[in-house]
């Protein structure tokens, strides 16, 4: 695999590596509060192939973790729904960093620090190839979406809505 320039190991590298799984490393000019949209264009690819991972919780505060398409949004009502439970919101920043192990903004669902249960918006899964953060600001790691299921467990459900 050839390297255009070294990341250094994060803890999702590391988990990814220790369950054999490939991927190929994506580091672009992080832009805070930019998003998918900066990421997207910074690797030329849809926006809908740069998956975003959000940690929410549920009511009684038990954090999860959904993964949405980067030009989608989360609708938490259908979530909720679909999890079941009463309701889903955001975690605010510092309590999703607590959670993950990871600032906002270089959110993994890789090798976090606390296991929480992982939703998949469904449509995600019938990508070719997905990319998605690979555990800091600016690095995006693309995979085979099918990793999300077979390594994460990560249970499909319907709960996009276009932004």
């Amino acid at each position: 695999m050839a390297k255009k320039e070294h990341v250094s190991e994060t803890p999702a590298t590391q988990f990814l590596r220790k369950h054999a799984v490939a991927f190929s490393e994506h580091p672009y000019e992080y832009e805070e509060h930019g998003g998918t949209a900066v990421s997207s264009s910074a690797l030329g690819v849809p926006e809908h192939d740069v998956v975003k991972t959000l940690v929410m919780q549920d009511e009684a505060a038990k954090p999860l973790i959904v993964l949405m398409h980067g030009d989608c949004k989360v609708s938490t009502k259908n979530l909720a729904r679909a999890i079941p439970c009463k309701s889903v919101e955001p975690c605010k920043p510092d309590v999703a960093q607590r959670h993950s192990g990871y600032l906002v903004g270089g959110t993994s669902p890789f090798g976090i620090r606390k296991a929480m249960p992982v939703y998949v918006e469904e449509s995600i899964l019938a990508l070719d190839k997905i990319y998605i953060n690979g555990g800091r600001r600016g690095y995006l790691v693309g995979i085979d979406p099918k990793v999300l299921v077979a390594v994460l467990k990560a249970r499909p459900v319907q709960c996009a809505l276009a932004e």
